[in-house]
């Protein structure tokens, strides 16, 4: 059942971290960074290398649920430092709870980059991963002096119909199993996880339905000077399949890697392959 496919993609991340966090990787306990504005950040850290590398999460995702695999494995020659953060309104990076204006990508963008110069890191890369992977987007696009590398997983510079089918398809979580719901739940909490995920399933929507060509950012693409990396997997139920190939074309110099039997979150699933492939093109010269 397609439902289910695509809630097991959103919610295997989150299942996942829970079983991870008792690894013995050196992560560091969340912190907190309130920002000028009043904007509370949720963080943690791991390593002490050189090349900063800030992790960006998916739809309502944190650090932790989307990235653990790569808070513990993707460093393994020491040379990086990981801070994964909970978006604004994400996770435990509350009060205030999260809007979705229509900039709200642009505004996470804004938001990260405020983030990082606040603890410290003015020249860092990005990998991000769906929303997050549109986030990183726009963050080397927009400051293209700061931003020194980026890996963009599983991201779309534009909605296409099939990734609008997807979305409605998943839209009413009363559709979902019980134990897809759960991850998100823990979270926010059985009231709250409903009201969240709608506003931001119509927040995609009004997106889509606001330009004829449905843009997020694709305009700005050619603004893209950092080294790009491109993951993507064929089996991915949530972005459509042209995506990668358009984002390759239009940001000058980028490398694609495909994942053949990869889905929405291949870098649980394959977290071996997607480290070292991440690793390998962050530290190259």
């Amino acid at each position: 059942m397609i439902i289910r496919r695509i809630a097991t993609s959103l919610s295997y991340g989150v299942c996942q971290a829970s079983r991870h966090l008792s690894s013995s990787a050196p992560i560091s306990e969340d912190r907190l960074q309130t920002l000028d504005d009043g904007t509370n950040i949720n963080y943690c850290t791991t390593g002490n290398g050189g090349h900063v590398v800030l992790l960006l999460p998916g739809a309502l995702g944190t650090g932790r649920s989307d990235f653990t695999p790569q808070l513990e494995g993707l460093n393994s020659m020491g040379k990086l430092t990981l801070v994964a953060w909970d978006p604004p309104g994400y996770g435990k990076s509350r009060p205030p709870n999260r809007t979705f204006p229509s900039n709200f990508f642009e505004r996470d963008a804004q938001a990260a980059m405020k983030f990082m110069q606040s603890i410290g890191h003015d020249k860092f890369s990005v990998l991000g991963w769906s929303d997050g992977g549109i986030t990183a987007l726009f963050m080397a696009a927009m400051f293209t002096q700061n931003i020194q590398k980026m890996v963009a997983h599983a991201a779309n510079a534009y909605f296409e119909e099939e990734d609008i089918d997807m979305i409605l398809k998943v839209k009413d979580i009363s559709q979902w199993s019980a134990r897809m719901r759960a991850p998100m739940e823990a979270i926010y909490g059985v009231d709250y996880f409903p009201q969240l995920w709608n506003e931001w399933s119509d927040a995609i929507l009004k997106i889509a339905n606001s330009s004829p060509d449905m843009d997020i950012c694709r305009q700005r693409l050619a603004e893209i000077r950092c080294p790009t990396l491109i993951i993507h997997g064929s089996k991915d139920a949530m972005v459509a399949s042209e995506h990668p190939d358009v984002l390759n074309k239009q940001i000058q110099g980028s490398k694609l890697v495909i994942f053949p039997d990869g889905k929405h979150n291949l870098h649980f699933k394959y977290k071996d392959r997607f480290n070292e492939v991440v690793e390998k093109f962050l530290l190259e010269k």
